[in-house]
């Protein structure tokens, strides 16, 4: 099969290369899929996107101009995929389900421990020379409540790890997984609890038009005050402006953020030539209880493994006519208190 694989970064190449066993003949090329670069996929069969390619509908309608049949996204989400317009012109798509649960789980605890323990602010300490430690007085994870919204592969991961830590740990999810919890040392309740009693809430959902904004200004207002959030799922789980107004007032203490809600043509882009013109994301990256990365939970060696594979599987498959399960949004309604899980 000839494929076009867009956005492809440098430490994509060699796992691709690896699966792929000159099968199908790939071209990968770093350039964003979009309206403007649409005509290279002339001549392909399929294209391989990423979360940060354009894939919406006018853009399917000039693939499927230029003879393309399938799209498989390289990544879980896909709310940057218009399904139906592709489903409408027979377009088959694809995503990769799971990859790597322990890489998003244990960047979310990187996360938690850097703002428990002040390594940032410890650090630019160090880089001046100061070595007071009037700053830096930090806390346990130990004996903590935690929250945990979303009780998928990666907030099982996240669960298990916690639990080894000695915290309280709460889930909340749209099933009944109060068994699974138990035995993983988590107790589930409903999201209305994890709200009011977590010391610290790490959102592991995707993104659905149920769970848009689930942190508004109504849910912090029932959080505990001082509370941590972190959230390495998709950045419009939060209402950024809410989120940022609450972090103000101390209403939330920190915040360890891996996605950000407008960060679509920001993230995965080099701007330090550049200016970007979103003060509400400026002021996230300079308030000193904000720890914020350029979605990076899932980058590793481990993780980029499998999404390889899996990739080059779904390629076989096309290529031998077999089915390949098709790429959906979770619209899956929330049960009263309770989230989709990822």
């Amino acid at each position: 099969m000839k494929v076009i694989a867009y956005s492809i970064k440098s430490c994509e190449k060699e796992p691709l290369i690896t699966f792929n066993k000159k099968k199908h003949d790939i071209t990968l090329i770093s350039n964003r899929l979009t309206l403007n670069t649409v005509s290279y996929a002339e001549g392909k069969e399929a294209v391989l996107v990423f979360s940060s390619d354009d894939v919406s509908a006018p853009v399917i309608r000039e693939l499927y101009k230029r003879g393309i049949k399938y799209i498989c996204t390289r990544s879980t989400g896909t709310d940057h995929i218009d399904l139906a317009e592709a489903a409408r012109l027979g377009i088959k798509t694809a995503n990769i389900p799971s990859y790597s649960p322990e890489s998003i789980a244990e960047h979310a605890l990187a996360l938690m421990l850097a703002l428990a323990r002040n390594l940032i602010p410890g650090h630019r300490q160090i880089m001046t020379y100061d070595f007071t430690l009037d700053n830096l007085l930090g806390f346990t994870l130990k004996g903590k409540t935690i929250g945990i919204v979303g009780f998928g592969k990666t907030g099982r991961s996240l669960t298990r790890i916690l639990s080894g830590f000695g915290a309280n740990v709460l889930i909340s999810d749209v099933e009944d997984v109060q068994k699974e919890a138990i035995q993983l040392g988590a107790i589930q309740v409903s999201y209305e609890d994890i709200l009011r009693l977590s010391d610290i809430i790490s959102f592991h959902i995707p993104l659905t038009e149920q769970t848009h904004h689930l942190v508004n200004s109504e849910s912090i207002a029932k959080m505990k005050p001082g509370v941590i959030l972190i959230n390495v799922s998709r950045g419009a789980v939060f209402n950024s402006k809410d989120v940022y107004d609450a972090l103000q007032s101390n209403r939330i203490s920190k915040i360890g953020m891996d996605v950000y809600e407008f960060e679509h043509e920001i993230f995965f882009f080099d701007h330090s030539r550049q200016r970007v013109n979103d003060k509400l994301l400026k002021s996230f990256i300079q308030h000193s209880r904000v720890i914020l990365t350029p979605h990076q939970a899932f980058l590793t060696k481990e993780a980029l493994s499998v999404i390889a594979q899996n990739t080059i599987e779904h390629l076989d498959e096309w290529t031998a006519n077999n089915p390949v399960k098709e790429a959906a949004v979770l619209q899956t309604p929330p049960v009263s208190g309770s989230t989709i899980a990822l």
